[in-house]
């Protein structure tokens, strides 16, 4: 579990990033493909047409990513340019990384990772080693993610739109206490599930929160001159079936579609809204919705946020062991 510990200052230093980060997106993209197709992530519609796209092909489409980064591996740090713009410099940034940098962070990978001729030359910084490193990220780019890009863009822009409404509706105890299913927000510490034992202080830099669609969990990368980073996997909104008709037998169709709304997450006068019921509907629909233990409430000050619980996440899904 990694704890990161907020200051007065750090709460109101958390800031997102203004674009979505291509080369961080491309390099957990390969990270991914790399692994089992399981989890939250795998259910995304761009992530299984890229899994289609480039089935049996990754390992040559990806170059030299393939064995930098794998699914149980750290990826290094200079592949992870949180401050970069857009694709092209986020490459050049990781291209130019200092060889003293290079070597530090490609010591940190397993004894398979860095075998091979091209791993030392890397780890060296020598100029035809950092040439392959960004040829081999702009053809994968342009062979695999570019046509996703725009559908990318736009679930972030979701998100980022969702993001700012709880924020500006429950405050920043609601932003951090919605911001993953697996965080747990105890004031002033942020609970992220991450493996090992840490504990990491602000110190007043604040934290910058970047949104990912690749992510199949949070990250986080410490930077001790500069805001830590924390990279959290975004809501995802694709959706091929309107649950509340799976679900309307079972709970009723109102009660269905106040569930199936939260999976953005809402106050009590955002879901009647959504949802075309009084305010006094909403509230009875959620209350029950609590008690069943498939959605949870947080209080902050005069406003109440409601989100799925693990259950009613489940249940949306029509996954198995929803009653285990």
């Amino acid at each position: 579990m990694m704890r990161v510990h907020f200051s007065d200052a750090d709460l109101r230093l958390i800031t997102f990033t203004q674009a979505l980060n291509a080369l961080w997106e491309t390099v957990l993209s390969v990270r991914l493909l790399r692994g089992a197709p399981t989890g939250r992530s795998w259910s995304r519609p761009g992530v299984r047409r890229l899994h289609r796209q480039v089935r049996g092909s990754l390992v040559e489409r990806a170059g030299v990513l393939a064995p930098l980064v794998t699914p149980k591996s750290l990826v290094p740090a200079f592949l992870l340019q949180p401050d970069a713009g857009d694709f092209a410099t986020g490459v050049e940034l990781a291209s130019q990384t200092p060889s003293s940098y290079l070597a530090v962070d490609l010591s940190s990978l397993s004894p398979a990772q860095r075998s091979g001729r091209w791993a030392g030359e890397l780890a060296a910084g020598t100029a035809a080693a950092r040439q392959t490193l960004a040829g081999d990220l702009h053809r994968y780019f342009t062979s695999s993610v570019e046509s996703l890009w725009p559908h990318i863009q736009a679930e972030a822009a979701a998100d980022r739109a969702l993001r700012a409404e709880t924020l500006m509706r429950g405050g920043v105890d609601a932003l951090l206490a919605t911001l993953h299913p697996d965080c747990r927000w105890q004031p002033p510490t942020l609970h992220i599930p991450i493996d090992g034992d840490h504990d990491i202080p602000l110190c007043g830099r604040g934290l910058l929160l970047i949104p990912s669609y690749f992510a199949p969990r949070p990250m986080v990368l410490y930077r001790p001159d500069a805001a830590t980073v924390l990279v959290y996997p975004i809501v995802v909104t694709d959706r091929s079936t309107d649950q509340a008709d799976v679900l309307g037998p079972l709970l009723g169709r109102t009660r269905a579609a106040v569930l199936a709304t939260l999976r953005d997450p809402a106050t009590t006068t955002s879901v009647a809204e959504r949802v075309g019921i009084s305010l006094g509907s909403a509230s009875q629909h959620t209350a029950i919705l609590r008690n069943a233990g498939l959605i949870s409430t947080t209080r902050t000050g005069g406003a109440v946020l409601h989100t799925l619980t693990p259950l009613g996440q489940a249940l949306l899904r029509g996954g198995p062991n929803v009653g285990s």
